[in-house]
């Protein structure tokens, strides 16, 4: 897990992934190393990605030690490889108590739960959390229907600048066939799938609805830097 902090965007809140496999003190220690030079880091923790309650009160130990102050609690990846199969579970232990919680939204659902079962998952976790962070979108339908719905603030998912092709092929990977369907509709040229598409027209059409946003660099840090600073978001 090697990031060199001078790319990240100038922005106060950095999101740590652990994707599946990744081990939590690598992460941990990522979000210290975050602390040292300013930032806000907020880790994942991915119920599906722990093993058992003692490596979380490890991973929460160590962040906590690490002076977090905010953590991300999502399902994460499709199948178990420990004790839990929720975030509901991980929220339950009372571990989080004193961090600003996230919690993930679905406003074009999931490929991995029934849109009952993530509704009710939803009601479930509010309790425990302050805020919402949905899926990465690009259709504002979906978007302005599910935050009409929340009690919480709701911290809509972004992508930096990215060519279409690239856009494509990510909401595959997260089932958002809603916004596939709207980018190809859009694309009418070939020449349009190359460019990178412009956050601000997502941007502009959902901020009546929310100020909150949050970004899915999918790596491109460089470019987002750039958009960052020419439309003075940073």
């Amino acid at each position: 897990m090697k990031t060199d902090l001078a790319v990240l965007p100038k922005v106060k809140d950095v999101y740590i992934t652990m994707l599946p496999g990744n081990d939590f003190r690598e992460v941990a220690n990522k979000a210290k190393e975050l602390v040292q030079s300013g930032f806000n880091p907020v880790p994942h923790f991915p119920a599906r990605s722990i093993k058992s309650s003692g490596d979380l009160k490890d991973y929460v130990s160590m962040c906590k030690d690490f002076g977090v102050k905010q953590a991300l609690v999502i399902g994460g990846s499709a199948e178990p490889i420990g004790d839990y199969h929720c975030s509901l579970q991980i929220l339950e232990t009372g571990l989080f108590d004193g961090f600003k919680i996230g919690i993930a939204g679905h406003p074009e659902g999931s490929p991995d739960i029934s849109d009952s079962d993530l509704e009710k998952a939803m009601k479930d976790k509010k309790p425990f959390a302050d805020y919402i962070v949905t899926q990465w979108l690009l259709n504002p339908e979906p978007i302005k229907n599910f935050i009409s719905k929340q009690s919480l603030p709701v911290h809509v998912g972004i992508t930096g600048p990215l060519k279409i092709t690239s856009l494509i092929k990510f909401a595959n990977i997260v089932g958002a066939k809603n916004s596939i369907n709207f980018l190809k509709s859009n694309a009418t040229k070939a020449l349009d799938l190359l460019r990178p598409s412009d956050p601000n027209n997502l941007i502009e059409q959902v901020k009546g609805s929310t100020s909150n946003f949050h970004i899915y660099t999918f790596g491109g840090l460089k470019e987002t830097n750039k958009w960052l600073e020419k439309n003075n978001y940073a």
